[in-house]
């Protein structure tokens, strides 16, 4: 990998001075694509879903506002649990037809309707084939213990976890060695006084691990010092099988911070990388962060949202090192200011997520946007953005073009594939306006939905802990070209997602894929059709499962 990805930096240095010709060699294609998909058509479902929920609070929750997918009833379908605020959050069962208008049902319950709750991520803690809630507060976190049929339970003491008291906005987990259950990351904000006048200084993050007895969670780790993290992520950056943990900080409140880097190895105590270990500092406001391999090396990209200029980082050399190279600028993805409503002030970007909304085989972008309240020096008028994946590694702007402009103050979201028709449609969460939820309906309209690509949609499995095996890799194979995903839990802002894996195809008809499980044993390369929901079962065959036979994926 280290020589290909030599000849990748000398494309990025070309393409900084030279422009976007040069792009070809980020992408690390030895066989030219078929040309990039325009943009697909989204459709506003909002009020017609029956998502009727609004995240709102006083200043205690301007940042926070995230959504939780997650298949509840193991029935395969996406479900949504909502971040609300100061007021109750909320889950929604999915209740959609395939292939059609969107439609989920309020599922009302006293462990879930808690007030409070600033963001939530699912993963299956205790390794029982449900999935759980992570669900963070401005408060007591509390963990949820799936239960089935989207039944949920408070398991704060029956896995020994101390939800605290703070204000948590950053949360990622990962699972080391043979662990029965996973490590947590949790990053608290900075607190604020009755009136919302902050009081520092930023307080330390924590790491929790599973007690040597496994009967629960040990004493907390303090990662310190803290800078106030809105985004955290557990990821396997330079395919070393360790999964170290990044943290993404607001500026507004820390003095001397910078973004950061843990090494986290089982069995010692994490360590932050410095400039001895070719860690660059760097201070941004941090908002979210988003990682994707996108040249086809295996190593990933990592976006990172800010107020202003945002991050596209990339690895330099050969990954000996945390060293990265901004590259959002070349890229396109900058998106420094708003792409309408007639503002030239600054933009405040949240949620930042990689998928392919239009199938056609370049990974696309989607960037949340808001301003924090009222704040003064920064637009008001900052609708959210989609950028699109073009052949020569660069993106365009085509939210617009999409449909999907709105000047709500956005948060979290999920780009996720609601009635199973194989295009990615979009939740996403405002402060102080309803949930906006629009129908991917690809080349066609509402009333005829059109495809636009083949594309796949995976879920891994295997025996034991880690069920859905978090931190495995997925390679999917076109020809000469190969795309990598890693499976994490974290990341975004105070949003994730679990379930089906989606990859866009473009013209391919069949892929091959294989798996890197946890731990590091690599599978075979294995050929399944397009168009299809498959189940990749550790030393099994592929297992094609379909959305209208009513058995459980």
């Amino acid at each position: 990998m280290s020589g290909r990805r030599v000849r990748i930096i000398g494309g990025i240095a070309a393409a900084v001075l030279l422009g976007g010709s040069a792009w070809a060699l980020f992408n690390g294609r030895t066989v030219a694509p078929a040309a990039p998909a325009p943009a697909p058509r989204f459709v506003d479902e909002s009020a017609a879903s029956g998502v009727d929920h609004t995240y709102d609070g006083d200043s205690r929750f301007f940042v926070g506002g995230g959504v939780a997918v997650l298949d509840c009833n193991a029935d395969g379908m996406p479900d949504l649990y909502l971040a609300g605020g100061a007021g109750p959050a909320a889950l929604f069962r999915n209740e959609s037809p395939i292939a059609g208008a969107l439609s989920f049902a309020r599922v009302p319950g006293a462990a879930t309707d808690l007030p409070d709750v600033t963001g939530a991520y699912p993963l299956d803690i205790d390794g029982d084939g449900l999935t759980d809630l992570a669900v963070l507060r401005a408060g007591e976190n509390v963990l949820l213990r799936g239960t089935g049929d989207c039944g949920f339970e408070r398991a704060n003491e029956r896995w020994s976890f101390d939800g605290g008291a703070g204000r948590t906005m950053a949360f990622s987990a990962t699972w080391e060695g043979d662990a029965r259950m996973p490590t947590l990351a949790i990053g608290d904000y900075i607190a604020l006084d009755a009136i919302g006048t902050p009081l520092p200084p930023c307080p330390d993050n924590q790491m929790l691990r599973p007690a040597d007895d496994d009967a629960g969670y040990g004493a907390p780790i303090p990662l310190a010092p803290g800078y106030c993290p809105l985004s955290m992520l557990f990821s396997d950056w330079d395919r070393s099988g360790r999964r170290d943990l990044r943290v993404s900080n607001d500026r507004q409140y820390y003095e001397g911070g910078q973004e950061q880097l843990w090494r986290v190895s089982a069995g010692s105590e994490p360590a932050l990388y410095d400039g001895d270990d070719g860690w660059a500092r760097m201070q941004i406001w941090g908002m979210g962060i988003a990682s994707r391999d996108l040249t086809g090396d295996g190593y990933p990209e990592i976006y990172l949202t800010s107020q202003g200029d945002n991050k596209l980082q990339m690895l330099l050399a050969d990954a000996s090192a945390p060293t990265y190279r901004d590259v959002a600028v070349s890229a396109g993805v900058n998106a420094a200011q708003p792409i309408a409503g007639g503002e030239t002030l600054p933009s405040t970007a949240w949620h930042p997520e990689f998928a392919d909304v239009n199938n056609d085989g370049f990974v696309d972008l989607l960037v949340t946007k808001g301003n924090v309240s009222e704040q003064a020096g920064h637009a008001t008028r900052d609708p959210s953005e989609l950028f699109l994946g073009r052949a020569d590694g660069t993106f365009v702007q085509a939210a617009e073009e999409a449909g999907i402009l709105r000047f709500d103050r956005g948060r979290g979201a999920a780009v996720v594939d609601l009635n199973l028709d194989g295009l990615p449609d979009v939740v996403e969460v405002y402060l102080g306006a309803p949930v906006g939820v629009w129908r991917n309906v690809g080349a066609g309209s509402v009333d005829d939905p059109r495809p636009m690509g083949h594309w796949l949609a995976l879920r891994l499995a295997q025996p034991g802990p880690n069920p859905d095996a978090v931190g495995a890799w997925v390679e999917i194979r076109l020809g000469e070209t190969t795309l990598h995903h890693e499976l994490t839990v974290g990341g975004g802002h105070l949003s994730g997602q679990s379930g089906w894996i989606h990859f866009g195809l473009g013209r391919s008809e069949r892929a091959e894929v294989r798996v890197t499980w946890p731990d590091g044993t690599q599978g075979p390369w294995q050929m399944l059709d397009a168009d299809v929901f498959a189940i990749l079962e550790r030393d099994g065959a592929p297992r094609e499962w379909s959305p209208r036979n009513g058995e459980t994926p």
